[in-house]
């Protein structure tokens, strides 16, 4: 086998974004201001560079000074809108095809499998119905970092037991996703739709449009 151990983002890779946004539509359009003050506040984050800080509270602050109101007003929203009012969604999302049996195969043949989001995943993650795969699973927040930074997906590597090399990171992001993982040494694959033209710019070790595809890849 070419790894030892795999590394999934969550968001958009073992379930098409398309399923959530459609559940998401009447909030979108309640919540519009808020969203708009935290997404700002991500890319300022992500341009900043800083360490150290407590990443949700630095975020409520920047939200809350975009909003004109105060913090910790705009950081209980967040975490009772956001952060946790999405996840009941989870419960209706389907995975893509054939997730669970890649998974299930990769832990059959003793490969670790470790998963990073951006967002809080572990709730996610049961009413999905895959809690149980999981080695270790990381909130990149709770590093003080975003991805594409390099610390989160460090930290994933050591809270799996095994170095950056030896770990294949599969998103669905080149710019988060190919781009963190592989700055760390780690291979990468990404999935992409049918339609959708592999990238040129950045290119990831390994392009796959079905789990099948990846499984191939990683046990040939």
């Amino acid at each position: 086998m070419k790894f030892s151990a795999l590394a999934f983002d969550l968001d958009g890779t073992l379930y098409p974004n398309y399923r959530l946004y459609m559940h998401l539509v009447p909030f979108l359009m309640r919540n519009q201001r808020l969203l708009r003050a935290m997404d700002k506040a991500r890319k300022k984050l992500r341009e900043s560079g800083e360490y150290g800080i407590d990443y949700y509270d630095t975020q409520a602050a920047l939200m809350a000074d975009a909003l004109g109101k105060p913090v910790e007003m705009i950081k209980n929203q967040t975490e009772r809108l956001i952060y946790r009012g999405w996840e009941p969604f989870f419960k209706k999302i389907a995975l893509f095809p054939h997730v669970q049996e890649t998974l299930d195969c990769f832990r059959r043949v003793g490969i670790k499998l470790g998963l990073l989001s951006d967002f809080p995943p572990e709730n996610k993650l049961e009413n999905l119905k895959i809690a149980g795969y999981w080695d270790a699973v990381l909130c990149s927040e709770q590093s003080g970092r975003l991805k594409p930074d390099q610390k989160p997906f460090l930290d994933l590597a050591r809270a799996m037991g095994t170095p950056p090399e030896g770990i294949l990171y599969v998103g669905n992001s080149v710019p988060f996703d190919v781009v963190g993982a592989a700055g760390t040494g780690m291979k990468t694959a990404l999935i992409i739709p049918r339609w959708k033209k592999p990238p040129v710019s950045t290119p990831p070790d390994f392009v796959f449009r079905d789990y099948r595809q990846l499984r191939d890849y990683v046990l040939s």
